[in-house]
């Protein structure tokens, strides 16, 4: 049977972080319940939401078995015991489940014994934690709530719970950061020697309040004190060069991981496997369709609640975006496209393009394998637009 995976978001937060610029917000724990009520019966519902919204998609769902739950946010560690149990067994029982890898995104200064040993008695056997930094001065000028030690503590928490596999997110290019508090990091995450390691570089646009700060060339938020473009970039090398250097592979632009560990869930989003979104501003992709929910929670809920689909931004995906999405996605991956299949299947021809790519050193091909040079990794986003054009 072929699969699915599920994502949940869940967009409340204890603070927003001065970075951030995903739709989510800090609200009063009265609010949690009616909204996960609300994403039950979205899951509950599904395949008639889906048929209202014009969704070509119930009954090629139902010939599937989910086998990664990803729940993100925001901040769903801090759901209560009962509301993520519920949430989880709904997920169960509203479709074919085996799962494989259920992921939950955590703070560290949420995690607790109790809490951790009941994640993992609902199913839950991976955490991806937001630890961005070990250096308390940078989370403090990044609005963030925990500081280093507490990743040091909810580490063997974890451990003791029996969860056994755990990701660290690390950002490049916070406010503060230096090219020693960047080697500090890397450093204390690999002495937790978690399984897998996400680095994602600083971005700055106007939908985050840093960000908003630095394009005005104001000064809050440490807006001026944040490393250029360059040390981003040493950044980002360094962090391969120390984490190949213990034994971690580099399966995608911004993900390592230790051997068996690569996140079954994200793969499905480059491979373009199909997944289904649940809550407001959750993503969805069928293979032919793309779609979204609504991004405010407060409406989100209001709409499932009344017995109407959340959906909005429902698109046909298009040969050439297909193409498009096969270069882009495909490309991110280190294990490289299938360029003969690509242009075959697509009916394109794109020898000339990847020829000069190659001749300037951006990409290499192995027979029909096209993949970036590793050493230009840095750049993908001009060489895909290269590529694209």
């Amino acid at each position: 049977m072929e699969t699915l995976g599920i994502y949940v978001q869940v967009p409340f937060c204890q603070t927003k972080c001065t970075y951030c610029n995903f739709h989510t917000g800090v609200v009063s724990s009265d609010r949690f319940a009616p909204y996960i009520h609300a994403t039950q019966h979205e899951l509950s519902s599904a395949a008639d939401l889906h048929h209202s919204a014009g969704i070509l998609w119930p009954e090629f769902a139902e010939a599937r078995n989910v086998d990664t739950v990803y729940i993100g946010g925001g901040t769903p560690s801090l759901l209560n015991l009962e509301l993520l149990t519920a949430l989880l067994h709904s997920i169960g029982e509203s479709f074919p489940s085996n799962w494989q890898e259920v992921t939950l995104e955590a703070d560290p200064e949420t995690v607790e014994p109790h809490k951790a040993s009941q994640w993992f008695a609902a199913g839950i056997n991976r955490i991806s934690f937001g630890s961005q930094s070990f250096v308390d001065e940078e989370l403090r000028a990044s609005g963030r709530m925990h500081r280093g030690a507490d990743i040091f503590k909810a580490v063997p928490i974890l451990r003791n719970a029996g969860i056994d596999n755990i990701s660290f997110d690390l950002i490049a290019g916070l406010p503060k950061q230096t090219h020693d508090s960047w080697r500090y990091s890397l450093a204390e995450t690999i002495a937790l020697s978690p399984e897998h390691v996400s680095i994602y570089m600083m971005e700055i646009d106007e939908s985050s309040r840093l960000g908003l700060e630095v394009i005005k060339n104001g000064s809050r938020y440490s807006a001026r004190e944040l490393p250029s473009e360059e040390s981003m970039a040493d950044f980002y090398e360094l962090a391969q060069s120390e984490l190949r250097a213990v034994g971690y592979e580099q399966y995608e632009i911004s993900n390592w991981s230790k051997p068996g560990y690569a996140s079954k869930h994200n793969l499905k989003y480059w491979r373009r496997e199909p997944y289904l979104g649940f809550g407001a501003g959750a993503h969805s992709f069928s293979g032919n369709q793309r779609w979204c929910n609504l991004r405010d929670a407060a409406a989100y809920v209001s709409a499932i609640t009344s017995g109407k689909s959340a959906i909005e931004g429902l698109q046909t995906v298009t040969s050439q975006s297909a193409l498009e999405e096969e270069l882009f996605l495909g490309l991110r991956q280190l294990a490289g496209i299938n360029l003969a299949r690509i242009q075959r299947q697509y009916g394109v021809d794109l020898k000339q393009k990847v020829d000069r790519l190659a001749s300037a050193g951006m990409v290499e091909e192995q027979g029909d394998v096209l993949r970036l040079a590793p050493a230009k990794l840095n750049v993908s986003n001009e060489i895909l637009v290269e590529l694209l054009l």
